[in-house]
């Protein structure tokens, strides 16, 4: 019952963010709260066309003097208002219920569950006959909030996911709340006749997009709502969005979130749907459908794949494909300004649709969707597991930070793998032929950090599952005697992901790339593994020879698409080995240029083309710099040149306790003795030394061998260092006229370039 004693407050709704959504919270401005005389966890009484109770709470810090009521999208519906309406709250209270009675909100859902786990979730939260509400999770909430909210909010989960559920009766009537003696039930299916689109998609349930959301409300939800206003102005309403961006960042659940939230008539075209087998049914299924969009107004036509229905009329040779892109041009210019009808289309190639449907009056604008950042992939996190009771170890920050290039369909599957990795350590508790189980098992059931990081290692960004190799185990503890090239690339690789506000602050840009040289075995390919395990950026491994191809034009797309896929899912490590190989000094060949210059030309304009490199690296390591083109070698591209040479006495020594670690070795076994007896030896050579006094104990057949110092006398006299005198002295001429050799490409080192009719 409302309180007779405090005056109506009149606010207007925005929508609150998807981490809070589902829990029955309002936030009030303090200015209202102080007038009404409310405090955090008070419930009130939301009118709008239809009245929905909630729980009060103080707004967000950066939400102080704004006059706004930030609610979900089920309090939105329950209230029977959109985002921009106006609405008035007041004080109220609820009386304990004695029966409730709740049914799924989605159709073909068919449940069952205790009424000890709904007593739990939805304990002491105000509800009405006619509402939706939604289980939620253990998500921590603001430690700021009163004990009592904060024991509210924390109840424990009803299962592993968010569950929509319809309040179907309440005894008494009007505004209720459950408590321990209340007697809760759950039928199994909910009204199929009339599912609420409410119950599926709102904006609740989309995250790291809300700039997005904002365009495309102006575009599409206020023209159906308020056609009033463009006929005030004079101007007709948008006709048609098109949203692209890379598969799996929400396009299609973005559209029914649009048409849920506006209440528009939602109709769908899936592409290869509207393909029919005789002469002219393609083109009749399409008006069909634009006759019926125009008669259920207002109304939504989204058409999902529209690549695949509307092709570059030059590029194919079917006329059935002509006539229908023909067709859907028409009836988009026939739909009239004012019957309240918008196209929405989406499509993950852009490129591939027909130029006359991306001009105003067809498509009026473009959106793109793009991969999320950290603070979008915590939205999609919290939104992902709000039903979900997570282990006080789990730290949705950090996995965040952790999953670039993640889309919102790779977070979801990633924390469908952890819950079901939750799932694997109780299976020896089930009996699966019971028909339920045990309450006590799913009470202690939770899904820990452990289980997310198992997900991790199934999980990958879709983008990069034709190119991502396994995430190197190689940390900066493996690696010995290489101190100043590590430095050089932790300074040029993880200090830009860590630190990038100090960049900013100096107005430098990062590296963008990196080449490491020296003689073979010194550790060029450990590096660069070390380098992507630490810095937790996407790692890509190319073999010169995947790039080649005999195909005219194929190896360049192959590096464009290349960098474009890493572009996507940055920041990215991309790492070519033996880059000699494919990107050798032009002007060697004769007549058509060879496959390599073409190669050579494409990686120069992706590394500092129109384009920018945002986040993305690319290491080099190769043995033999001076047949790398120069003009890769100049600063902007291949901005730092790291020699690795043999290691020093410290770095042997690093070296072969890193590779004794697991070795039981005699007492007369001396490690600082064999750092000065291995001068000139690699890493490779190092470990190629112990690998051989380990077999030599081994042929020994003693019961427990331990390698003695004779083994490794043995072991030496069979190998030996693979870098010389000469090789030394030939990278110290190497490394002093590098970088001179990357301004004059004609000098130094070799570079020959063939004169055109004995010219130059």
């Amino acid at each position: 019952m409302v309180d007779a004693e405090t005056k109506p407050g009149k606010v207007q709704v925005a929508s609150l963010p998807p981490g809070d959504s589902g829990r029955g919270l309002a936030r009030v401005p303090l200015s209202l709260m102080r007038e009404m005389g409310l405090n955090d966890g008070d419930i009130i009484e939301i009118c709008g066309k239809r009245a929905t109770p909630a729980v009060a709470v103080r707004p967000y810090p950066d939400d102080e003097g704004l006059d706004i009521i930030r609610i979900d999208g089920l309090q939105r519906h329950n209230a029977q208002v959109g985002a921009g309406d106006f609405v008035t709250i007041a004080k109220t209270s609820s009386v304990a219920a004695k029966s409730v009675v709740l049914a799924p909100a989605q159709p073909h859902v068919r449940l069952q569950g205790s009424s000890a786990a709904l007593q739990r979730s939805f304990a002491n939260r105000p509800m009405k006959m006619g509402d939706l509400v939604a289980t939620a999770g253990q998500q921590r909430v603001n430690q700021e909030m009163p004990e009592q909210l904060r024991r509210l909010l924390n109840a424990p989960a009803f299962a592993l996911q968010e569950i929509r559920l319809k309040v179907v009766s309440t005894k008494p009537d009007g505004i209720v709340h459950i408590d321990a003696n209340t007697e809760v039930s759950l039928l199994p299916v909910g009204d199929a006749a009339t599912p609420d689109p409410r119950s599926a998609v709102t904006y609740d349930d989309l995250g790291g997009m809300s700039g997005t959301i904002d365009g495309l409300r102006e575009m599409v939800e206020l023209p159906l709502r308020h056609p009033e206003l463009f006929q005030r102005l004079g101007v007709d309403p948008p006709k048609g969005v098109l949203l692209h961006g890379p598969p799996g960042t929400g396009k299609t659940m973005l559209a029914r979130a649009v048409a849920n939230e506006s209440d528009a008539k939602f109709f769908h075209i899936a592409g290869p749907e509207v393909m029919g087998s005789g002469y002219g049914e393609s083109e009749k299924k399409l008006r069909q459908l634009f006759e019926e969009a125009a008669k259920e107004a207002p109304s939504i036509i989204f058409i999902d794949e529209i690549d695949s229905i509307a092709p570059k009329r030059d590029r194919v040779a079917g006329e059935a494909e002509k006539r229908l892109v023909a067709q859907l041009l028409t009836l988009m210019d026939g739909v009239e300004p004012r019957q309240n009808t918008v196209i929405i289309a989406a499509t993950n190639r852009p490129e591939a649709i027909d130029e006359a449907l991306r001009r105003p009056g067809r498509f009026d604008r473009e959106i793109v969707i793009g991969v999320p950042d950290e603070n979008g992939r915590r939205e999609i996190f919290g939104i992902h597991t709000r039903g979900m009771p997570l282990g006080e170890d789990v730290d949705l920050d950090a996995l965040s930070k952790r999953t670039h290039g993640f889309v919102g369909a790779d977070v979801a599957a990633l924390t469908r793998e952890a819950a079901l990795e939750a799932v694997r350590r109780i299976m020896p508790k089930l009996n699966l032929e019971d028909d339920t189980i045990p309450a006590e098992v799913l009470d202690n059931l939770s899904v820990n950090l452990d289980d997310f990081q198992e997900a991790l290692k199934r999980v990958q960004p879709s983008a990069m599952r034709e190119v991502m190799v396994s995430i190197p185990q190689t940390t900066w503890s493996d690696i010995g005697g290489l101190d100043d090239a590590r430095d050089k690339l932790r300074e040029g690789i993880e200090l830009p992901l860590t630190h990038p506000d100090a960049f900013k602050r100096l107005g430098i840009r990062p590296a963008k790339g990196f080449m490491l040289y020296g003689p073979p075995g010194t550790g060029k390919t450990l590096l660069a593994k070390a380098t992507a395990r630490e810095s937790h950026a996407n790692f890509i491994s190319v073999k010169s020879s995947d790039m080649l191809s005999k195909w005219y034009g194929e190896s360049e797309q192959q590096i464009a698409r290349l960098f474009a896929r890493a572009r996507q899912v940055a920041p990215t490590i991309i790492f070519i080995d033996e880059i000699d190989s494919l990107v050798p000094a032009r002007g060697g060949g004769h007549g058509e240029p060879q496959v390599t210059e073409r190669v050579v030309n494409t990686i120069l304009s992706e590394m500092d083309g129109l384009e920018d490199l945002n986040n993305v690296v690319l290491i080099g390591a190769t043995n033999r710099p001076n047949l790398v083109d120069p003009a890769l070698l100049r600063p902007g591209r291949f901005d730092e040149l790291i020699y690795v040479g043999p290691p020093t006495y410290e770095g042997r020594l690093r070296i072969l306790q890193i590779h004794t670690q697991n070795m039981p070795l005699a007492d007369d076994v001396d490690l600082e003795e064999w750092a000065k007896k291995t001068e000139r030896f690699t890493g490779a050579d190092l470990e190629d030394l112990t690998r051989r006094a380990g077999l030599i104990a081994l042929r020994r057949n003693d019961e427990e061998p331990k390698v003695t110092r004779a083994d490794f006398e043995a072991a030496l006299g069979d190998t030996g260092a693979s870098v010389t005198e000469k090789m030394i002295e030939e990278y110290a001429k190497i490394q002093a006229n590098l970088k001179s050799d990357a301004v004059r490409p004609t000098a130094g080192i070799g570079f020959h370039i063939p004169s055109v009719d004995g010219e130059r």
